[in-house]
């Protein structure tokens, strides 16, 4: 029995009773480092928001004993569990994959060099990381695209870099791939993620990537050849990657190429799909021997 975390302690406990096996599918990192970082990103900013609730955190800590097994999307996901005294044999890493038929890459229609974030404009995202840097670049004949939901909290960050973006709002999933393709670059400056979709999304469209670790993207990105994995909070490191993007197009949009050529190789959907089923038999067939 596979259920999702957060809604899922119930269906444990009746599918153990049952003698079925039981994992969690958590698709981020763990709850108390979640907490934990997210809080210091609001404190450093003086913003009194509860980013996670405490009954949300106890209940997940319940689900994480429950389960037999815990599945997450990353490395870096994985190594949170390890933090907080989650035995590695419970755990289970398959990275998510892409829909093709739905992310793929079309001409682009201008010669604007192009820098792309989608998602929530949230703290989490760590887009403030990205507008500082995009301001101080000052690039001409650029563009820093924003698509995603606007929360609250970030209205203010918005305000202070106006005029160093342009922010369209959100998008159906469906048309993203449109957007992305007249873009040069995807840049995710996220502080907290188990692994970011978005990235395959952007990489099938042909973009290269920089991402930091916390998404999760150091299990698709290839740092140096189809992208560029940085640390967290780093606003030097952002100028740094999109600049060398912005001097050597060629070289650019030959990381891009090799984007697009890995993710429809390596993390696609049907990828994903023989991984997940792979490691499920191999779990049925270790509870069989034993």
């Amino acid at each position: 029995v596979v259920a999702w975390s957060n809604s899922a302690l119930k269906t444990l406990r009746q599918a153990k009773l049952n003698g079925s096996i039981t994992v969690l599918e958590r698709g981020s990192t763990h709850i108390l480092y979640q907490k934990k970082i997210l809080e210091e990103e609001y404190e450093k900013y003086g913003i009194k928001i509860r980013p996670v609730n405490d009954w949300i955190v106890n209940y997940e800590l319940e689900e994480y004993t429950e389960a037999d097994y815990i599945c997450v999307p990353s490395s870096f996901a994985r190594e949170t569990y390890s933090q907080y005294d989650v035995s590695e044999q419970k755990m289970i890493g398959v990275p998510y994959g892409v829909d093709l038929s739905s992310f793929k890459k079309i001409p682009k229609q201008d010669n604007v060099f192009r820098i792309i974030f989608i998602g929530g404009l949230t703290l989490r995202k760590g887009v403030h990381y990205l507008l500082e840097a995009c301001a101080q670049l000052k690039l001409k004949n650029a563009e820093l695209l924003l698509i995603g939901a606007l929360s609250p909290e970030f209205r203010p960050f918005l305000k202070r870099y106006e005029g160093n973006y342009k922010y369209i709002g959100k998008i159906p999933h469906l048309e993203l791939y449109k957007y992305l393709s007249q873009c040069s670059v995807f840049v995710l400056p996220s502080i907290e993620e188990g692994l970011a979709m978005v990235i395959p999304q952007a990489m099938a469209c042909g973009l290269p990537v920089v991402c930091t670790t916390n998404t999760g993207g150091a299990d698709i990105v290839q740092d140096g050849q189809d992208g560029f994995v940085i640390q967290i909070r780093n606003v030097e490191e952002i100028k740094a990657k999109i600049a060398y993007f912005y001097e050597n197009q060629e070289i650019c949009r030959e990381m891009g190429r090799l984007a697009m050529e890995r993710v429809s190789k390596c993390f696609t959907w049907d990828v994903y799909g023989e991984k997940i089923i792979n490691v499920f038999k191999n779990l049925i067939k270790n509870r069989n021997v034993n």
